[in-house]
């Protein structure tokens, strides 16, 4: 694979880079989308410009990434069909003293409701504790974006405080409920 290679096993899912040849997986689960089912799902996303080129140079990026440090992104499969469910990412907000970053989740909304997400998200952490050598996680979540806020919950974060106009997004400042875990 070359590069960033960590990637972990649970009973159920496989959590690693992605690898170029995993575009038609990629695709086929983003095509097979439903449409959005609250305002922080994207729910049907247009591909058009989602090309095998495209995907080869996402994949490059991604591990280009990962060797600088600024950011390592999961794919999230399930064992046996292989089926792509979503995506986890780390963001390295700071090292040093800090050993810190932010994590990001997303499963593709027709394998909801049958605990990937927590599953994946658990397995995932160990990896950048014990692989990436963070020491705190923060999840960044919008006030009202209940189902993050439940599995950030159900992987033992916890929160910690409301960050005022945090985030630019929807065309204002946002404030985010901070989640965290760290390292023993």
């Amino acid at each position: 694979m070359g590069g960033f290679a960590y990637q972990t096993e649970t009973e159920r899912l496989i959590i690693r880079p992605y690898i170029k040849e995993d575009y038609i997986n990629w695709l086929t689960q983003f095509k097979n989308r439903m449409p959005a089912q609250h305002k922080y799902d994207e729910g049907k996303i247009d591909m058009g410009i989602c090309t095998e080129e495209w995907f080869r140079e996402l994949v490059d990026n991604h591990q280009q990434m990962a060797l600088d440090d600024k950011v390592y992104v999961f794919g999230i499969f399930r064992k046996g069909d292989h089926a792509h469910l979503g995506a986890i990412d780390f963001s390295t907000i700071m090292r040093d003293d800090f050993q810190w970053a932010r994590i990001g989740y997303t499963i593709h909304n027709h394998f909801w409701r049958r605990g990937y997400g927590n599953e994946s998200v658990k397995a995932a952490i160990s990896i950048a504790f014990k692989e990436l050598n963070y020491h705190r996680i923060e999840a960044h979540i919008n006030l009202d974006n209940k189902p993050s806020i439940k599995l950030a919950e159900g992987v033992g974060m916890q929160f910690e405080c409301i960050r005022k106009g945090f985030i630019y997004e929807f065309d204002e400042w946002t404030d985010n409920l901070i989640y965290y875990i760290h390292s023993n």
